[in-house]
């Protein structure tokens, strides 16, 4: 049977709570109360297109708290639920109504299913009340987040204006813009498994506040800051093959900044990608690999056979043993450097979102640029080798330029084993059983021997 393809949109049930907590916007149907309900893109941010949308089609500016839990099982309903809380004048549509949560009833609803959802909302907000870890899902959590903010920017002469944006929101994590009288601030939040983003932010905006934005407050018992927002041109949204060089150049400048911080970075909670560890994994992690490809049920893409995995190994080892003896010098880098976190402006140029940070080789992380400069400005060799040499040209005070052409031969696919197995998710039982991330390591596998089989064909004499 041939499956349906999947709507672009998804139907989300908002439970709003009224600023004060007492009572609920429903809507009012001829059978009883109904919880309203929205459309919104399925690819975007939850939060942001949530909040819109009510807002839009209620009248109600709310913020989200958190995604219901297990409502189908606990509820007899498939739907998806976020629960949400008005932050002003409790506001709302002709067609809703706020009604005290005392009176509610499983009578009062349209469909008693929604009743049991409700009360399974407030199970799930009294554990919250209770979890210090989970320090947005509790009833004024935005106002104390932005009363926190107004405190925290007034030594800087920024005032806060009453407009904001809630990009992302669970129970840990918070990512919310706030507009002043100045500069916009942005306020972020992380939890598990993303607690790293804390600390390596905060020593990163300390060793090199030149390429991060300026942190004007930390709360660290919300494992939160407060940075002013970089006015510029962010790279995810310009195709300028020149722009796209200034930003390879500058990021070639932050590697080379960050290499006498490289240990104090490490303290920090980077991920440690240093030539000798990637060794030491190298045996471990195809045995998990070679596991993974026999455990492959589907016969497209073929699954690579322990031959090939096996000569796949030694040409890794020999890519890794020669990148090693180069004596590259061990610097910051980021393993999930997309165009959206790099933004520049006539002087700087910033880089964001460090919780994947790592130290070891630095031209993993162009390697991961080059490929969205690929998708993003075309492939055209042309611009590709000026891109290219705009990253290189910083590190000539450092390298010669044969090993330099010789750690970029090699690079590639060492990238795509840095990325597979420095993050650690492959020494997750619990996470291999789930049948997408064995399909995401058997096709970085399938990723790794196609470059070594590139490298080859470029490089006979060296990785035969």
């Amino acid at each position: 049977m041939n499956s349906q393809p999947q709507s672009e949109r998804e139907t989300w049930r908002a439970i709003v709570f009224s600023s004060d907590g007492t009572k609920a916007l429903l809507k009012v149907s001829e059978g009883g109360f109904v919880f309203p309900s929205v459309e919104i893109p399925r690819w975007e941010r939850l939060a942001e297109n949530l909040t819109a949308a009510l807002e839009k089609q209620w009248g109600c500016e709310a913020v989200c708290l958190f995604t219901l839990n297990d409502s189908s099982q606990h509820g007899g309903t498939n739907d998806s639920y976020e629960v949400m809380e008005c932050w002003r004048d409790d506001a709302h549509s002709s067609d809703t109504i706020w009604q005290p949560i005392h009176s509610l009833r499983s009578d009062t609803f349209e469909d008693p299913a929604e009743y049991r959802i409700f009360e399974r909302c407030f199970e799930q907000l009294d554990r919250y009340e209770r979890d210090p870890a989970s320090p947005f899902a509790r009833g004024g959590s935005f106002a104390r987040v932005r009363n926190w903010t107004r405190d925290a920017i007034r030594p800087f002469g920024l005032e806060l204006e009453t407009s904001f944006r809630q990009h992302n929101s669970s129970e840990s994590f918070s990512l919310i813009r706030f507009e002043s009288n100045g500069t916009a601030v942005w306020f972020k939040a992380v939890g598990e498994p993303n607690l790293r983003e804390f600390p390596i932010t905060l020593k990163l905006a300390e060793l090199l506040p030149e390429f991060l934005p300026e942190v004007l407050a930390t709360r660290p018992e919300w494992n939160a800051w407060l940075s002013r927002e970089v006015e510029g041109t962010n790279l995810g949204k310009t195709k300028d093959a020149a722009i796209w060089e200034r930003a390879a150049a500058k990021l070639a400048e932050l590697q080379i900044e960050s290499i006498s911080g490289a240990d104090s970075i490490l303290d920090a909670g980077a991920h440690d990608l240093r030539t000798d560890g990637l060794l030491d994994s190298v045996d471990p992690f195809f045995e998990v690999v070679t596991r993974l490809m026999e455990e492959q049920t589907k016969a497209s893409p073929p699954a690579l056979s322990r031959e090939e995995l096996s000569l796949l190994k030694l040409r890794l080892e020999d890519a890794l043993t020669l990148l090693g003896d180069f004596g590259i010098p061990h610097a910051l880098g980021h393993l999930d450097l997309n165009p959206w976190n790099v933004i520049l402006t006539r002087s700087r140029c910033v880089f964001l979102d460090w919780a994947e940070a790592y130290v070891g080789l630095p031209f993993f992380s162009f390697e991961y640029l080059l490929e969205h400069f690929r998708r993003e400005v075309g492939q055209d060799a042309v611009l590709e080798s000026a891109f290219v040499n705009a990253y290189r040209a910083p590190w000539r005070q450092l390298l010669s330029d044969d090993v330099s052409s010789e750690a970029f031969a090699l690079a590639p696919l060492a990238a795509v084993y840095a990325y597979a197995a420095g993050t650690q998710a492959w020494k997750d039982e619990e996470k291999l059983r789930d049948a997408k991330t064995g399909g995401y390591f058997r096709s970085l596998a399938r990723r790794m021997n196609r470059e070594a089989i590139q490298l080859i064909e470029r490089r006979p004499a060296c990785l035969s």
